[in-house]
């Protein structure tokens, strides 16, 4: 007999049900990519895609950031304060951080904070302000 047919089934590599660490980073990588598609699934619900998404959240976070700013220029020519520029320099800088939101893909994020931090500083013009 010569050695190639004494080969014996040990000395072959076992094969296992384990999964390695390549296995591990496919799985990661599907399950990431399933939940961006379930995110931009629900972005188009509304027929958008969500690159469409993004583009109108940015241009309403811009046309905001514009208003904010006439609007701090109308209240200091009335009326000079520190609390004016911090609550409209504050309500613009949200609008800049919503449209790097935006940018980046994360518009649901974007729009509650634009939403929710604009109707503040409102309700502080609104309360807080002479």
């Amino acid at each position: 007999m010569s050695a190639s047919d004494q080969s014996t089934p040990a000395a072959e590599s076992p094969v296992t049900d384990e999964p390695d660490e390549l296995d591990e980073a496919v799985d990661d990588e599907a399950e990431d990519d399933a939940e961006d598609e379930a995110e931009d699934a629900a972005d188009a619900v509304d027929g958008m895609t969500p690159k469409q998404a993004r583009r109108l959240r940015v241009a309403a976070a811009s046309v905001l950031l514009v208003v904010m700013g006439v609007v701090l220029v109308v209240r200091l020519a009335s009326r000079t304060s520190v609390l004016v520029v911090g609550v409209y320099g504050l309500a613009m800088i949200l609008c800049g951080i919503v449209i790097e939101l935006s940018r980046n893909g994360r518009t649901r994020l974007g729009t509650w904070l634009l939403v929710s931090g604009l109707a503040a500083a409102l309700a502080f013009d609104w309360l807080i302000l002479p």
